[in-house]
């Protein structure tokens, strides 16, 4: 009885640890964002604002051009999400559903280029963009983010295309569909879960992506949100604006966490599809 007693406590402390490494910041950021300047650097620090103010996010959505990297990272890291859904889905349907030479090895390439690292390709594509004229535009970022979001989209749908029974193929074919009517009004109703999960972390990823964004755009007209915030100047070139740099970082990431949390089961759902078997 005492040692259920000690393991369960030992549970709860190792637990309360973890939610405290990993919501702390999230805290500090938004505290943060509600101090006057003059207390941000006070001591002694205080884990809560002796006085509340939104002055930072009025100063930061007062700010047009933090405005405009909002609209740019919606363009951006929907645009990608959206293309790599459409193409993943009908590669991934090959890869489950289709035998051919190679495959296995192509699979395994697909999921060797998700973890390329970006700055082995950033230079190539730096020549790429400005060489086909797209520097500083949507394109140049969305086809750039393509780069990790379309395997990782590919190498999902694929596991969870592989669970859903080859007999509704066998039926539907029989009753005279096509294979794109297959895929269309067959698999991808069936495949919801699975890019619910990939379509959300992939535009999670392409929302928070830093290195491609700042080497390919030049000024606001595609700047998105994490260069936006990173280049906050203060009054001075020796005043780091910390209150608009916690109030922004708290505009962008919020909202995509409550995206997150509302869709967490989907995206269990989603990732553990093809667990079992692949």
């Amino acid at each position: 009885m005492v040692q259920r007693i000690l393991s369960r406590a030992a549970f709860y402390i190792v637990l309360a640890i973890g939610l405290l490494y990993i919501l702390f910041p999230f805290y500090w950021m938004i505290v943060n964002s509600l101090k006057p300047s003059a207390e941000l650097f006070a001591t002694p620090l205080s884990y809560w604002p002796r006085q509340l103010t939104l002055d930072n996010y009025r100063a930061v959505l007062a700010d047009g051009s933090f405005v405009r990297s909002i609209v740019n990272s919606l363009i951006v890291a929907g645009g990608a999400t959206i293309l790599s859904l459409m193409l993943s889905s009908m590669a991934a349907y090959a890869l489950a559903r289709y035998r051919f030479a190679g495959k296995q090895v192509t699979l395994y390439t697909i999921l060797g280029m998700s973890t390329f690292p970006q700055i082995a390709v950033l230079g190539g594509l730096f020549t790429l963009a400005r060489t086909l004229g797209i520097y500083n535009t949507y394109w140049a970022l969305i086809l750039s983010y393509m780069i990790f979001t379309l395997p990782f989209c590919v190498w999902v749908l694929t596991s969870f295309i592989k669970e859903i029974p080859d007999t509704l193929d066998e039926a539907a074919t029989i009753d005279g569909a096509s294979p794109a009517q297959l895929l269309w009004k067959v698999i991808i109703p069936l495949a919801g879960p699975g890019l619910v999960a990939t379509g959300l972390l992939s535009f999670i990823n392409a929302w928070n992506e830093f290195l491609f964004a700042l080497t390919l755009t030049a000024d606001n007209q595609a700047r998105t949100v994490p260069v936006a915030v990173a280049l906050f100047s203060g009054q001075s070139e020796h005043e780091l604006p910390w209150g608009k740099i916690t109030a922004a970082s708290t505009v962008v990431t919020v909202p995509v966490v409550l995206l997150a949390l509302m869709f967490q089961k989907r995206i269990v759902e989603g990732l553990t599809s093809g667990a079992v078997k692949g």
